[in-house]
């Protein structure tokens, strides 16, 4: 019953993410919507903002950078089509969080799935800790980036040319970089 809990509100949340600005939505009008008491929501969550960030990360659990999902530019571009083809929820959240707490959602969200990604393309490498940690940070910011760039341009970019054109300047990077570390056998 908890876990049919938690995706009711989850779902809730999303219709009136979709409706209203992130801003405008309250716990009190949620639960009234959603049919629970507000011990209920607080059981499973803390605050408004929890819920966000359990519902963003929900969504974006998705766009993992691995393997499995082909090259990282590919994720990357189904990500930005998806922003895209949800931009009225997107830009409900974007524009009532503040560029400080945004940022740190996004950063926060894409550290390990950027280290992930960095270590897994270093494999066969003897590369330092730290210094996978630091090359991952240098993308991460890179990414974090491009992506509050192209939520400020409206989301009017062509997102294949414009996700070629970073793809391109990060593998060089990581080629440099990577090139200067011997491979282990």
């Amino acid at each position: 019953m908890t876990q049919f809990t938690k995706k009711a509100i989850i779902n809730t949340f999303g219709e009136m993410l979709y409706e209203m600005p992130f801003d405008k939505i309250t716990v009190s009008a949620l639960v009234k919507r959603c049919g629970i008491s507000p011990n209920t929501f607080y059981y499973h969550y803390s605050d408004i903002y929890e819920l966000l960030e359990c519902w963003m990360s929900e969504r974006m659990g998705v766009y993992a950078l691995n393997s499995e999902n082909g090259k990282w530019s590919d994720v990357v571009k189904k990500f930005l089509k998806a922003c895209r083809n949800n931009s009225r929820t997107i830009y409900h959240i974007f524009e009532s969080l503040s560029r400080d707490s945004l940022e740190k959602y996004l950063f926060s969200a894409t550290n390990s799935a950027m280290y992930d990604f960095i270590a897994q393309r270093a494999s066969g490498r003897s590369i330092p800790e730290k210094r996978l940690l630091e090359i991952a940070e240098i993308c991460r910011y890179s990414f974090v980036g491009f992506f509050l760039k192209y939520l400020w341009n409206r989301m009017e970019e062509d997102v294949d040319s414009s996700v070629d054109s970073l793809s391109e300047l990060l593998e060089t990077f990581l080629t440099a970089v990577f090139d200067k570390y011997p491979i282990v056998d």
